[in-house]
C-alpha cells in the first residue's frame, strides 16, 4: 500500500522537490523491536535507531506509530533536524501487524499523517525479510520469531502470502507459541496426564520456581509476564537436543510446520518445480539451532529438494531501505 503525503512543494512553489535529510526513511516493525534507518539515494545508512515493538494487532495502529516515532525523534535529534521537517522523499514500512490489504491501508494513513516523508510505503515484515535473504527479487520467505508467518514472490512480482492471524487462521509456532508447548507438556509431564519429560525441570529452573505448575500460577496472577514465554522456545529446544521425546515431538513439528509453509507458497506461486531461495529469518530460526536446523532441512530435501534454504545474514531494515529505494527506480547496496 502506497500512498502520497502531498509534502514536496517547496517555498519556490509547487512540484519542485524540497531537499531532504534522507532519500528512504526504512522501518522494520517486529513484536519485539523497531529498526529504523535513513538512507541516501545510493543507500549508504545516514542514520539509524530502534525503539520497541511494534504491535498494532493488540495495541492499536496509533500506539505501533507512537513507538517507530521514538525511533524518528532519535534520528532527527542526532541529525539536528527540525521536528515538522520531513527526513526523506520516501517511506518504506515493512511491518508486523500489517497482514491484511485493511491493515496496510490504516497504517499508510497513519504513517503518511506524520509527514515524515513525501510518499508512504506500507507492507508486511516477511517481505523485507524476503529481501534482505534472497539474491534476486523473487523468492520464499519463512519468519519463525515471536509468531509465524510466510510470504513469497514469484518471477513475474506475483505474491502469496497467508493472513497470519494467529492460530485462528491456522497458524501454528513461533517463539511464543513453543514456549506455550513448552510449559503445557510440563505440566502434564509432573502431574501425570501426560509423558514424563525434562522439560518439567527445565521450565521450573528457568523461572525460578519449584515445580512447573508453580510457574503457571506465576503467570495466572502477573507475577510473570506472559511475555516472557518466549524465552521456553530455546530452553525447548535445549532439552530437546538433549533426546527428550516428548521436546523432540514438538521440534519435529515446528520443522514440519516452517518446511510447509514454504512448500505451499512455492506451489502457489508455480515455482516449486524449480530452483529458488527459502530464506529463514526470525530470532528461532537465526539462532541456527542445530537440532532444529537439521530437521527444516531433512524435510526440505525430501519435500522442496530444489529449494535453497538461506538464514538471512542481514537484518529485515536493510531489506526495507532496498524495496524503498527500488520503489523510487534507484538500485544500491545499503552500507554503514
Amino acid at each position: 500500500m502506497t500512498v502520497s503525503t502531498n509534502q514536496t512543494e517547496s517555498a519556490g512553489g509547487a512540484g519542485e522537490q524540497m531537499a531532504r535529510a534522507g532519500t528512504v526513511l526504512a522501518i522494520d516493525g517486529g513484536n519485539s523491536k523497531t529498526d529504523v534507518l535513513l538512507v541516501d539515494d545510493e543507500g549508504k545508512v545516514i542514520a539509524s535507531a530502534r525503539s520497541g515493538g511494534f504491535t498494532p494487532q493488540s495495541s492499536g495502529v496509533a500506539a505501533a506509530i507512537a513507538v517507530a516515532a521514538q525511533a524518528v525523534a532519535v534520528i532527527r535529534t542526532e541529525l539536528g533536524l527540525d521536528h515538522s521537517e520531513p527526513l526523506a522523499r520516501h517511506l518504506a514500512a515493512y511491518v508486523a501487524g500489517a497482514d491484511l490489504p485493511v491493515e496496510e491501508e490504516a497504517l499508510a494513513v497513519a504513517f503518511a499523517a506524520e509527514g515524515w516523508a513525501d510518499t508512504v510505503e506500507v507492507g508486511n515484515d516477511t517481505f523485507a525479510l524476503l529481501r534482505a535473504g534472497a539474491s534476486r527479487p523473487w523468492g520464499v520467505a519463512v519468519v519463525c520469531g515471536a509468531g509465524v508467518n510466510c510470504a513469497g514472490i514469484g518471477p513475474d512480482g506475483t505474491r502469496a502470502r497467508f493472513p497470519a492471524l494467529g492460530r485462528i487462521s491456522g497458524d501454528w509456532g513461533g517463539g511464543h507459541h513453543l514456549g506455550e508447548e513448552a510449559l503445557w507438556h510440563a505440566i502434564r509431564g509432573e502431574d501425570g496426564r501426560g509423558p514424563r519429560t525434562a522439560l518439567t525441570e527445565a521450565v521450573a529452573e528457568h523461572f525460578e520456581r519449584p515445580s512447573a505448575e508453580a510457574v503457571a500460577l506465576a503467570l495466572h496472577f502477573g507475577e510473570v509476564s506472559s511475555e516472557r514465554l518466549n524465552e521456553l522456545a530455546p530452553v525447548l529446544l535445549a532439552v530437546a537436543a538433549e533426546g527428550d521425546p516428548v521436546a523432540l515431538a514438538v521440534t519435529d513439528r515446528m520443522a514440519e510446520e516452517i518446511v510447509t509453509l514454504a512448500r505451499v507458497v512455492l506451489v502457489r506461486l508455480g515455482i516449486a518445480d524449480r530452483a529458488g531461495e527459502v530464506v529463514l529469518g526470525g530470532g528461532v530460526l537465526r539462532a541456527r539451532v542445530p537440532v532444529l536446523m537439521d530437521r527444516i532441512a531433512a524435510r526440505a530435501a525430501a519435500e522442496i529438494p530444489l529449494a535453497e534454504l538461506v538464514v538471512v545474514e542481514e537484518p529485515p531494515v536493510v531489506g526495507a531501505a532496498l524495496l524503498g529505494l527500488e520503489a523510487l527506480g534507484l538500485t544500491g547496496v545499503v552500507r554503514s
